[in-house]
């Protein structure tokens, strides 16, 4: 099946899974857009033509990019008139990849939202700050976190072999030694 679509004052014909460079839609990256200005709708049976617009007819497409051309030279130039004009230009457009094309009124399927990601969980009761041990950021953080240590105490207590256990599972390999955070933990456990 085909349409013929038109949309930024230009006419695109159009199938199931095309990806087509239209000029700027305004919508992000991942959102459907409609487009109801369909001129032609045809299959190998049949083709329906418009007058204008067919009727419940619309093509649902998703936004993959926005983005811009390159740049293009505008020069202007009067002879013997000492006057020129040099202008660069970058149009904006947006490319997308059709989904459906719909007959007769028929409402795009809804498709299953992407799950979000769960926002940063809450520092627990009684955990500590361990972005005050020098080296250490809020990303190496998480990870500690996420295996398990979230106090000094627990750093201060890790023996050789849990320290070697923590650096494999957060891929920080030598960054306590280096760092020296048992000791930096101890003094602050302490405080």
């Amino acid at each position: 099946m085909f349409a013929v679509i038109k949309t930024g004052g230009k006419q695109y014909t159009v199938a199931a899974d095309d990806l087509l460079k239209i000029e700027k839609v305004s919508a992000e990256a991942g959102e459907t857009v409609t487009f109801d200005e369909v001129l032609m709708v045809g299959s190998d049976a049949e083709t329906t033509i418009g007058a204008p617009t067919v009727e419940g007819a619309s093509v649902v497409a998703e936004v993959v990019e926005q983005g811009r051309d390159r740049k293009i030279i505008i020069f202007k130039k009067r002879r013997r008139q000492n006057s020129r004009r040099r202008n660069g230009h970058r149009q904006a457009f947006t490319t997308v990849k059709i989904t459906d094309i719909l007959t007769s009124g028929a409402k795009p399927a809804k498709k299953a939202a992407a799950p979000k990601k769960a926002a940063a969980a809450p520092a627990a009761e009684g955990s500590d700050d361990l972005k005050k041990l020098q080296g250490l950021g809020p990303a190496i953080e998480k990870k500690l976190n996420a295996a398990g240590i979230s106090t000094y105490a627990q750093i201060a207590a890790l023996s050789a072999e849990d320290i070697a256990r923590v650096e494999e599972e957060t891929g920080t390999k030598g960054r306590f030694e280096r760092d020296n955070w048992v000791a930096q933990a101890k003094e602050l456990a302490a405080k």
